[in-house]
């Protein structure tokens, strides 16, 4: 037998076992869903919340910051001002 073959046959055999022992009958509880889910809840809100802050951009002493760019076509001719915030 080759390595790779003993490797399987092993793998397999692992497998089996752990299938049998998860399958085995056990004793039903019902129980509620615990701390876990609200602290998961609010971490993935805080998430979703900081995101959103984020993507509306930075601030420089609570004011963002903006100026005047002005606009060029393709050939250098000035077309108009447009306002960039940083």
């Amino acid at each position: 037998m080759s390595l790779k073959t003993t490797v399987a046959a092993f793998a397999l055999v692992a497998l089996t076992t752990t299938g049998m022992v998860a399958a085995a009958p056990q004793q039903a509880e019902a129980r509620g869903l615990g701390l876990g889910l609200g602290i998961a809840a609010g971490v993935i809100g805080a998430a979703a919340v900081g995101s959103a802050i984020a993507a509306n951009g930075y601030y420089y002493d609570g004011y963002r910051r903006c100026g005047w760019v002005r606009q060029y076509d393709a050939y250098g001719n000035y077309i108009r001002r447009v306002r960039v915030c940083d």
